[in-house]
C-alpha cells in the first residue's frame, strides 16, 4: 500500500499552516481526480473521493477495486471548505461517503455539479433537488471568489440529456489572477481545445490512466494524451492524476513524463498528501 507524504493529523497541519491572506494558488492532491485548492483563505475541493465505498461496493465480485493508495484524510475533519464539484455520477467523483459527512462538517458547502445529473445527484446524497448548484457548457456561477466554467468531458462520449445538458463536464475555475482546468474524467474530442485557449489556464489537471476496453469501465486520456493536450491549450503546468488508486484502473505516470519532456510542457507529478504551492507575478 502506497502512504500518502503526507495523511490526517499532519496533512491537517500543513492545511492551517496556509496564511489567509496568500494570494498564492495552493493545491493538494488527494489521489485519483481529487484536489484541495486554497486561495485567500477559501478552499475549495475539485472531485473528492475520500472513502472506502467503492472498495466494499466490488468486493468478491469480478471487478474488485482493490486501493493501492491509503486515504489522506477523513472528509469530516475538513470543516473549513466552501465549495466542492463532482464532474459525473461515477462514484469516485460523487460518493455519498465523501460529500455528506463533508456537508455536515460544513452546513454552508456548496455543491458545483453538470445541470444534467441534479436529480441523480440530490437521490444519492439526499439533499434537496434544488441544492447542489447545476452548470450546462458554456455558463458559469461564481461562490466565495471562485468563478467555474463548465466545459464538456467525452467519458468516452459527449453524453447528454433530452435538453443537451452534458453528463460529463470539466470545470475552468478563475479566481484572482489563476485559471485551473480540471478535465473530470475525458478522452480528447474534436473541438476540445477551442472550448480551453479562451483562457489562459495556469495549472491543468488531466487523467493519465488510459482508455482500456478490457478493464470494463469508461476511459480517459493517456499520459502522452494529456501531455499534449497540457500543450495545446498552453498550460502553465499540467499534473496528472486519476492513477496509483485501484489497481485495476492505474497506470504508471512515466509517458506522461517523456511526453512532457519531449514538448517542453512544464509539468508536476505529486504524491498523494503532497503540496504545490506558487506565487503570482506580481505578488508583493
Amino acid at each position: 500500500m502506497i502512504r500518502p507524504k503526507q495523511a490526517d493529523a499532519a496533512f491537517l497541519k500543513d492545511v492551517r499552516s496556509i496564511d489567509p491572506q496568500s494570494h498564492s494558488l495552493v493545491l493538494w492532491w488527494l489521489g485519483q481526480s481529487g484536489f484541495l485548492i486554497h486561495w485567500q483563505g477559501r478552499f475549495l475541493l475539485l472531485d473528492p473521493y475520500l472513502s472506502d465505498s467503492l472498495t466494499r461496493k466490488y468486493a468478491g465480485t469480478d471487478k474488485p477495486h482493490v486501493r493501492m493508495t491509503e486515504r489522506v484524510v477523513s472528509p469530516d475533519s475538513l470543516g473549513f471548505v466552501q465549495v466542492a464539484t463532482s464532474s459525473h455520477n461515477h462514484t469516485d467523483h460523487l460518493d455519498a461517503e465523501t460529500l455528506l459527512p463533508l456537508r455536515q462538517a460544513n452546513p454552508d458547502l456548496a455543491l458545483i455539479i453538470p445541470e444534467a445529473n441534479r436529480q441523480f445527484v440530490a437521490e444519492r446524497l439526499s439533499t434537496p433537488v434544488g441544492w447542489p448548484i447545476g452548470l450546462r457548457a458554456g455558463s458559469a456561477a461564481s461562490l466565495h471568489g471562485f468563478t467555474f466554467h463548465g466545459v464538456p468531458a467525452a467519458h468516452n462520449t459527449l453524453d447528454t440529456d433530452e435538453q443537451g445538458n452534458h453528463r460529463y463536464m470539466g470545470y475552468v475555475v478563475t479566481f484572482g489572477p489563476w485559471v485551473i482546468y480540471h478535465s473530470g474524467d475525458t478522452l480528447h474530442y474534436p473541438g476540445m481545445e477551442a472550448w480551453l485557449q479562451k483562457w489562459k489556464v495556469n495549472v491543468a489537471l488531466l487523467p493519465i490512466n488510459g482508455d482500456r476496453p478490457e478493464r470494463r469501465v469508461a476511459g480517459n486520456l493517456d499520459g502522452p494524451q494529456a501531455a499534449r493536450l497540457a500543450k495545446e491549450i498552453d498550460a502553465g503546468l499540467v499534473i496528472p492524476c486519476h492513477y496509483d488508486l485501484f489497481e485495476f484502473n492505474t497506470a504508471s505516470p512515466q509517458a506522461f513524463k517523456d511526453e512532457c519532456y519531449r514538448l517542453s510542457q512544464p509539468y508536476r507529478v505529486m504524491e498523494a498528501g503532497e503540496r504545490w504551492e506558487v506565487q503570482p507575478r506580481n505578488d508583493a
